[in-house]
């Protein structure tokens, strides 16, 4: 039996998408197996969104024809359909697929005899832009990423998505609750939904037929599945209707992640992003009013063409007045193709790398206190099957990160306990009493 090894580059809606290509090659009568184990084919799933796209790539090329000289590579992802011919020149790797072809891979490495060059298979992003392929992830994580949307048509500067991904683009509500139920099925306790631009969902053949709401309000009649979560929703998508239901929902947990990329109208407008920041507070605000324990997640990106000194300031003091639980931090590169990459106004790299270090410890010491907040409730925890030095852990529907004890018998199981305190590496530890865990 031949055997495949998978290496997956950046956002959840990848790894949704590298665990489906998965199940076509286990289809295809090929063992899956760690990526140390000496795969006959090896499969790289890259990521164009930050920049060393390039030097990450090789690196996972050589890692793998380290561990199987002889192995046949493919690259596909993001990187794939914006750079196909670079990708071609690394030295180990014998074939790229861009996006309308990844699905296919199967079909495309039937024979591993190696080429003098790598073959390269990619066609023009319009040829998947009313094409929606399903995916999901399964087998190797307590939740399951479920991809529901993909694409993108909102034109910010910075963003090669929508040139790597093609037009937005959706699933249909009924197949996405048919797949959540077939999760269910499966013993998962918690679906993520991912997606390019969840918020736009709806869109098939370049026209509106459904909302986001509509989708969020039939899957929260699922039964089987514990916990759904929204991975991240654009503020101006997120709309108060959304907020309220989840406020009330079954399943939805209260817990958002909300893109801002920057606290300043200014670098907004460069950024072309459609709102402003009164409106991210707006949202902010209707979320604490009606769950004051919502965990809510931000996007920030430092070192914008144009971005003055008084203009980051202006994004720190933004952010340590708002009520957020953390931040991801992103440093901006340069990427071809897009319009920021011609702005003038370009940010020394030592200067947005400063500035990243002090939003990173602005988001340690929000998600600090947000964890502090919650110590001495109870809290409904999803454990996972990671554990080290004796302990395992696992997330709150508000995701506080806890660890405990470490007990085979309550991986995969939601159990309600107290939170007891803050570790000093960041965690919250719970009670260890029978009395307190409970189903």
């Amino acid at each position: 039996m031949r055997k495949v090894a998978f290496y997956t580059l950046g956002c959840k809606l990848n790894f949704s998408e590298t665990s489906t290509i998965g199940r076509l090659f286990t289809d295809a009568g090929y063992a899956v197996v760690d990526f140390t184990a000496g795969a006959d084919v090896y499969v790289i799933n890259t990521c164009s969104v930050t920049d060393h796209a390039d030097k990450k790539c090789r690196k996972v090329v050589k890692e793998a024809l380290k561990y199987s000289p002889n192995a046949y590579v493919t690259i596909v992802g993001c990187y794939a359909q914006l750079k196909p011919t670079e990708i071609a020149e690394i030295e180990g790797v014998d074939m790229v697929l861009g996006a309308a072809e990844k699905f296919r891979i199967v079909e495309y490495i039937s024979d591993l005899t190696k080429q003098p060059k790598a073959i390269v298979h990619q066609q023009n992003i319009e040829k998947v832009n009313h094409n929606f392929v399903a995916s999901y992830s399964f087998g190797d994580r307590t939740r399951t990423f479920l991809k529901v949307q993909d694409g993108c048509d909102y034109p910010c500067t910075y963003c090669t998505i929508p040139l790597a991904r093609g037009n937005s683009r959706s699933d249909t509500i009924e197949n996405v609750v048919n797949r959540a139920k077939q999760v269910a099925e499966s013993g998962v306790k918690e679906i993520v939904l991912t997606g390019v631009n969840l918020g736009d969902f709806g869109i098939r053949n370049g026209n509106r037929e459904d909302k986001f709401f509509d989708l969020v309000t039939a899957l929260d009649e699922v039964e089987g599945i514990e916990r759904i979560r929204i991975s991240s929703i654009e503020p101006n998508l997120l709309s108060n209707e959304i907020i309220e239901f989840v406020a009330g929902a079954k399943r939805f947990v209260p817990h958002f992640h909300i893109p801002l990329q920057s606290g300043s109208n200014k670098i907004l407008g460069l950024m072309r992003r459609r709102y402003q920041r009164e409106l991210y507070t707006e949202r902010v605000a209707k979320i604490k009013s009606i769950m004051p324990n919502c965990c809510i997640g931000v996007d920030v990106i430092v070192g914008f063409p144009g971005e003055t000194n008084e203009d980051f300031l202006d994004t720190y003091q933004f952010l340590n007045e708002l009520d957020v639980s953390y931040l991801h931090v992103f440093t901006y590169s340069e990427r071809e193709q897009t319009a920021a990459a011609e702005m003038q106004g370009a940010v020394v790299n030592r200067v947005r790398g400063e500035r990243n270090k002090m939003l990173h410890i602005l988001s340690e010491k929000k998600r600090r206190f947000f964890y502090q907040s919650q110590v001495g409730s109870l809290g409904e925890v999803l454990f996972e099957d990671e554990h080290r030095d004796g302990f395992m852990h696992g997330f709150t529907k508000n995701y506080v990160k806890v660890k405990a004890k470490y007990d085979p018998v309550m991986v995969n199981e939601i159990k309600t306990v107290q939170l007891v305190a803050l570790t000093a590496d960041g965690e919250v530890e719970v009670a260890e009493t029978d009395q307190v865990l409970a189903h």
